[in-house]
Formats: C-alpha cells, sequence, structure tokens
C-alpha cells in the first residue's frame, strides 16, 4: 500500500502563490507517476499535472500551463506543486495520485490510471 499526504493549501488572493506538497510512504516503485488533481465544488475532479519519477517529465493541462509547475524529490518520496498568479477559478480540493506503473501519454490524465490517492488540500483564491 502507498500513503499519501497532501499540505501546504490554504486562502490567498488573486495573484498570490502556494505551494502544495504531497508525501508518500509505503510501499515504493522505480517508476511510475505522480499527478494532481483537482475538484471544485460542484465539478468533476480534473487534471492539473503530472511527472514521472524516473525522468521527472511533466505534462500540464493547460488551464495551468506557465503558472504551475511540478517537481519532485524522491529522497523524500515528496511531490510539490507550485502555484503562482493564482486566480479565483484555482480554488479547489487538491488531490496528489501516484500510478504505480507506466501510463501511456495519451492516458496520463485519466483519473482511472491511478493507484492511490489522498485526501487532498483546499485551496481557496479570493478574489
Amino acid at each position: 500500500q502507498v500513503q499519501l499526504g497532501e499540505s501546504g493549501g490554504g486562502l490567498v488572493q488573486t495573484g498570490g502563490s502556494l505551494r502544495l506538497s504531497c508525501a508518500s510512504s509505503g510501499r515504493t516503485f522505480s517508476d511510475g507517476h505522480m499527478a494532481w488533481f483537482r475538484q471544485a465544488p460542484g465539478k468533476e475532479r480534473e487534471f492539473v499535472g503530472v511527472i514521472r519519477w524516473s525522468d521527472s517529465s511533466t505534462d500540464y493541462a493547460d488551464s495551468v500551463k506557465g503558472r504551475f509547475t511540478i517537481s519532485g524529490d524522491s529522497a523524500k518520496n515528496t511531490v510539490y506543486l507550485q502555484m503562482n498568479s493564482l486566480k479565483p477559478e484555482d480554488t479547489a480540493v487538491y488531490y496528489c495520485a501516484v500510478a504505480r506503473a507506466l501510463i501511456p501519454s495519451a492516458a496520463l490524465r485519466s483519473r482511472s490510471r491511478y493507484n492511490f490517492w489522498g485526501q487532498g488540500t483546499q485551496v481557496t483564491v479570493s478574489s
């Protein structure tokens, strides 16, 4: 089993920044992906971005590209989501998720591909 714990959420004004962390414990894998998703009230959970363990390659949703950056610290089994230039529409609960096997590029944004999920952390951006 893998346990994931997100932290770093909070309230920030439009244009501000936050850094979320996702620490994983338990079983580790030589490769795979760790992703961030978010869910706003009344909406489906949507893909934000993903990083591959082995080569730190990343992919982002168009809505956050250029503003959000994912990075990883393999020694700490932790992945970060740096969020800059935040907008009210970024308000959501942010979840990290782990896939223990490689996912084809075309499927990286699919929730069903991820095996383990954290409990989420609330991010609120005030206007």
